[in-house]
């Protein structure tokens, strides 16, 4: 199933959180879900990313839905923070 965004919103599937630092340390339990995800399908009003591009995202701005057992997000263009 593909998704269509509207105007000017982002599709993006929400990347796992860490296992490890970056010293090995295993975290078990206590990860922190990162606010990146990669954009998989943008609007037709949306300037500024593209699709493939890593974003950061505002935290608690987002709509989740789960397609395939995968987990998407559909954030407005204003919500996205930066690209990596």
């Amino acid at each position: 199933m593909s998704i269509k965004p509207l105007a000017d919103r982002v599709v993006a599937v929400k990347e796992a959180p860490q296992e490890k630092t970056a010293s090995g340390i295993l975290l078990g339990e206590a990860k922190e879900t990162p606010n990146t995800a990669t954009v998989s399908a943008i609007g037709p009003d949306v300037k500024n990313v593209k699709v493939g591009d890593r974003i950061i995202y505002k935290e608690y701005s987002t709509t989740n839905i789960k397609i395939d057992g995968v987990e998407h997000l559909i954030i407005k263009e204003e919500d996205v923070l930066a690209t990596l």
